[in-house]
């Protein structure tokens, strides 16, 4: 039976990307972030948008002043709660950034899938509020769509006006991955010849951050903000909450090719696993990561010598540090020591759904331009954490094939490839 991802026949239709687009606390356009990314500059701080003085946890990254009109009709941005803006605005970023012409490309081959997990809270909030305090006339037909969890593959179609399908994805913090994986199985087998897809979250809201701190799962350092998350040391005591969007244009290599489009990388593969072990914990061997690893390696055909770097999905969860870590020396064995690993949410936050699509971009760009940026904050690592995870500073060197790994809830575990282009 042929996976619904990968089969034989997929080097019949490359992927590549060929532009993309970020909102992001660390940066709303890709030079920016790029360079915060590459000078490790942390976007943490403390919550400004309730008060957590009650909370264990304090910190948040937030997207500062952010000034929706930007990108955003008035229109749009009155009725979009903030994670549509973020994924709304990120996709046109994307498609301007890849120069795509709705004029001179089939919109019937043009589709957009959409990674969330706890988007339109905002929403939903909203109307709850407008309930209890006007009564039920308050609450609008616009909070009732934007507050559905498909609204945002919807918005961004009907935004750029593509015309082949549109889908949303909810796997947890696998989302962002997941939707890659998508994208290249309707280019390849669906007739799609252009996939918009990313992922957007706007989950700095109380209930949801309050949650998160009870759970243990967020880190409840006390010191500078900054150094709050330390992804395979010794003190790491879990994440920090972040929140945006990223989208990236997938195309057929040869209508890329037919239009002169910039290629930043290949999408080589990407497969899946679930370990159906806890509901939050991973397990300890790290099971569902290499098997998705092993996977997506084996479907693409690449040869785990060829791989340089990993963006791990690094939340300075000990258990998951461990996990992680013990999932690419099984997958790799000898080779997991000349590997590149890092993690980039100390920078970026973790930005559940959206983090596979933000880290996406990350690696698309490490390929780009033959950087491998850092892990910060690490200092006493773990003595089991004992592979390069590219401590403290970014580093040049040519990437051939990197992985992004991405864990959410439920043992769900997605690993992406992409791969320097090569004609």
């Amino acid at each position: 039976m042929r996976s619904l991802y990968n089969s034989a026949d997929d080097a019949a239709r490359r992927v590549v990307i060929t532009g993309m687009g970020v909102i992001a606390p660390s940066g709303c356009d890709l030079a920016g972030f790029w360079k915060n990314v590459c000078e490790g500059r942390s976007s943490i701080g403390e919550v400004t948008r309730f008060d957590a003085s009650d909370s264990p946890s304090r910190l948040a990254a937030e997207i500062r002043d952010w000034q929706p009109t930007e990108y955003l009709d008035a229109k749009s941005v009155r009725r979009f709660e903030r994670s549509l803006q973020y994924s709304v605005a990120a996709a046109r970023l994307a498609v301007e950034n890849a120069r795509l012409n709705f004029d001179e490309i089939d919109a019937d081959r043009v589709g957009v899938v959409e990674a969330t997990s706890l988007s339109n809270m905002e929403a939903a909030y909203s109307a709850r509020e407008a309930l209890d305090t006007r009564g039920a006339r308050a609450v609008t037909p616009s909070m009732m769509i934007s507050g559905y969890v498909g609204s945002g593959s919807a918005e961004i179609a009907n935004a750029i006006g593509c015309r082949g399908h549109a889908l949303t994805c909810s796997s947890s913090s696998a989302s962002g991955n997941d939707v890659m994986g998508y994208a290249r199985h309707m280019i390849q087998h669906d007739g799609i010849d252009v996939m918009i897809a990313g992922g957007a979250e706007a989950p700095i809201v109380d209930t949801v951050f309050f949650g998160f701190a009870q759970s243990h799962a967020m880190t409840r350092w006390s010191g500078p903000p900054e150094e709050a998350m330390k992804p395979f040391d010794q003190a790491s005591d879990g994440f920090v909450i972040g929140e945006g969007g990223a989208y990236i244009v997938l195309e057929e290599l040869t209508h890329a090719l037919s239009r002169g489009a910039h290629i930043y990388a290949e999408l080589l593969g990407q497969s899946r696993a679930c370990e159906a072990y806890h509901p939050m914990a991973p397990h300890p061997d790290g099971w569902g990561v290499a098997r998705a690893m092993n996977k997506a390696l084996q479907a693409g055909r690449i040869d785990p010598a060829r791989v340089n770097y990993i963006n791990v999905h690094g939340t300075a969860n000990a258990s998951n540090d461990l996990a992680e870590t013990r999932a690419i020396k099984e997958v790799f064995g000898p080779l997991a020591r000349r590997l590149a690993l890092s993690s980039t949410k100390p920078v970026t936050g973790h930005a559940l759904a959206a983090a596979g699509a933000i880290e996406a971009v990350i690696c698309a760009l490490a390929i780009e331009h033959s950087i491998i940026p850092p892990t910060i904050n690490l200092r006493q690592p773990h003595p089991e954490c004992d592979l390069d995870y590219v401590p403290g500073h970014a580093r040049p060197y040519p990437i051939d094939v990197a992985l992004s790994l991405n864990s959410g809830f439920g043992g769900k575990t997605s690993c992406l490839i992409l791969g320097r282009y090569r004609a």
